[in-house]
């Protein structure tokens, strides 16, 4: 499994506008993204905080990305 550095709400909300998703709406501090052929996920955007590891894979598996495919839009 490739381990990815720890990264924040806003770089994986950027890497995943790359991949195509586009923010559909905002509640908060939580950006809805939906991409052309369904998938859909949330991401939460706290200041200066880092994702955990448990929600950083549920936002990639909501996202059906792989690890070395997210890499690449970072």
């Amino acid at each position: 499994m490739i381990r990815l550095r720890r990264i924040t709400g806003r770089q994986a909300l950027k890497a995943l506008q790359k991949a195509g998703f586009k923010v559909i709406r905002a509640k908060g501090s939580h950006h809805f993204l939906r991409h052309p052929d369904g998938r859909a996920t949330v991401i939460p955007i706290h200041a200066g905080e880092t994702l955990g590891p448990g929600l950083f894979n549920q936002i990639l598996k909501d996202a059906e990305i792989e690890r070395h495919v997210f890499e690449k839009f970072l």
